[in-house]
């Protein structure tokens, strides 16, 4: 499975827009190689940068239950049918890149399941990862920079 953004390169700078202080958009995704008997995707959004600044790996975006037969996730939309849950921010939906210090590095996990899960939208990265337990047939990744 493979995940890329025609925004951005694998290791390269994420353009302003997608950060949290600018516009906040969630850049366009495209995903190819979905393994057969994928149920359904999920999309975790990380900065493992952050470790350093806050403590902890902060968490940009959550997404679960996106149809298996999706190919892109258009700018600033989610799928039909997909369930956002809860940031680090203490928000529904994506948040964008906000280093607080310097340039970090921005992990999009992408996850091919063997089930659609029941998770309520107020959940959590560690609510999801336990949903996903024994389920993941597939994982893709996709980094980007983004400095303040």
């Amino acid at each position: 499975m493979i995940i890329t953004s025609p925004a951005f390169k694998n290791g390269q700078s994420i353009p302003r827009k997608y950060g949290y202080k600018n516009e906040n958009s969630s850049p366009p995704l495209l995903i190819d190689k979905i393994p057969e008997g994928t149920e359904s995707l999920a999309l975790i959004m990380d900065d493992p940068d952050a470790m350093k600044a806050v403590g902890k790996v902060w968490v940009h975006w959550v997404l679960w239950n996106i149809p298996s037969n999706t190919q892109e996730i258009k700018e600033n939309s989610i799928p039909e049918g997909s369930v956002e849950g809860k940031t680090d921010f203490g928000e529904i939906g994506y948040g964008g890149p906000a280093p607080p210090d310097k340039e970090h590095l921005y992990i999009f996990k992408l996850y091919a399941l063997d089930t659609k899960l029941d998770l309520g939208q107020n959940s959590i990265k560690t609510d999801l990862e336990e949903s996903m337990k024994n389920h993941i047939l597939a994982e893709a990744k996709l980094e980007g920079r983004y400095a303040p």
